[in-house]
């Protein structure tokens, strides 16, 4: 976790050419794979630039940049679960929001919220109207 966040903050605010630009050129291996650990080398040492900068920072800039880096981190990850949703969750969403609609409500939404208790409450009041909460829900 540590490195992603590292990785982050260098994407967010150096390029690589500037780093290139800056540094010199690392000694490499010899053999078929020297591109490749020629690349890391060279991953490392732009890691280590931008810790270094990172920590030259002022307190304010450092929150700033934290929490650029968050946000890159969440956009991420949604991007990443946008991509990984096939179709058939939907479909095992819309059975169990039949059976348990508050934890099909949680199952789409990923934490407890609003909505979840919303569908509990419907759920507890009478089951129909939390199934016609948690189908709309799931669908919309």
């Amino acid at each position: 976790m540590k490195k992603m966040i590292l990785l982050l903050l260098m994407a967010v605010f150096l390029t690589r050419a500037e780093v290139s630009a800056s540094l010199t050129e690392p000694v490499s291996k010899t053999g078929s794979d020297s591109s490749v650990s020629k690349e890391l080398v060279m991953d490392d040492i732009v890691a280590m630039h931008a810790l270094s900068e990172f920590k030259s920072l002022s307190r304010i800039e450092r929150k700033m940049r934290i929490s650029e880096a968050k946000k890159a981190v969440k956009a991420y990850r949604v991007q990443k679960a946008a991509g990984e949703q096939p179709s058939t969750d939907t479909l095992l969403l819309v059975i169990l929001s039949i059976l348990l609609p508050p934890l099909a409500v949680y199952l789409h939404e990923g934490s407890i919220n609003g909505k979840f208790w919303l569908s509990l409450l419907l759920t507890l009041l009478f089951w129909l109207p939390g199934v016609i909460y948690a189908l709309i829900v799931v669908l919309g």
